[in-house]
């Protein structure tokens, strides 16, 4: 059963979150963005009024049956937006990831709300003239430094990013269907420089694969979206949020 308090924890986080991001480079953000963090992770998926669902649930909500390749294989439910931040609800069906991407200039959080992530993350690295890109790119190609892959569940603290931290990671559903509550600030907006791009890894361990030895550098390929992601919408059943 939801919880008493569920339609403020939701309302706390979103105003939480506006405090937070208002001043991105004030005195206070650290202490905010620790406090936004702590309300992030007590938030559950009943909440949110949110089931784990299997492939007919998918299908009956994308309008699709899922073994045609009309249903999405990410779907996103929209909470609020701002300026400052946007707030939303990723699913994922069994088997789904969301390719690896980055988030130009913005911080970022991440809560699981049911199933296993499993989510790399990395940072990108300045040019060097020394170490040229592999002879294989047919692409813009970016040095990356390959940090960390891990698995999440709904008992794992927020995975954070930033703009200069894991600010590119992929996403993939492991065993089952998962969902999770994502906070971007500032929002993707392609007109202020903040578009979202796609990246392949070229070399080693590919992002999803069991890797040695991280962190540890590596070459990136930047790619058009995958032709088989894309991602749906759905509306979302959670408690109303005024900001």
């Amino acid at each position: 059963m939801p919880r008493d308090n569920m339609a403020s924890l939701i309302q706390r986080v979103a105003r939480q979150a506006r405090i937070t991001f208002r001043s991105p480079a004030g005195p206070a953000f650290g202490e905010n963005l620790h406090r936004l963090q702590q309300l992030l992770d007590e938030v559950r998926a009943e909440d949110l009024h949110l089931a784990p669902r299997g492939p007919s649930a998918a299908a009956a909500a994308g309008g699709g049956f899922p073994w045609t390749g009309a249903v999405p294989p990410v779907s996103y439910m929209h909470i609020c937006e701002t300026e400052s931040f946007s707030m939303g609800v990723f699913l994922l069906r069994s088997g789904a990831c969301i390719p690896l991407h980055d988030h130009p200039g913005m911080n970022g959080m991440l809560k699981v709300l049911y199933g296993t992530l499993r989510i790399a993350c990395m940072d990108t690295l300045p040019p060097a003239a020394a170490s040229p890109p592999p002879p294989a790119a047919a692409g813009p190609c970016h040095r990356a430094l390959f940090r960390s892959r891990q698995h999440y569940t709904p008992a794992s603290p927020p995975c954070l990013l930033s703009p200069h931290t894991d600010n590119l990671h992929q996403i993939d559903a492991v065993e089952g269907p998962a969902a999770f509550l994502d906070i971007l600030a500032p929002p993707y907006d392609p007109q202020h420089g903040r578009d979202c791009h796609y990246y392949r890894l070229l070399e080693g361990s590919p992002a999803g694969a069991e890797p040695a030895g991280l962190p540890r550098e590596v070459w990136l390929m930047e790619t058009p979206q995958a032709a088989d992601f894309w991602c749906g919408g759905e509306p979302y059943p959670g408690p109303r949020v005024c900001l």
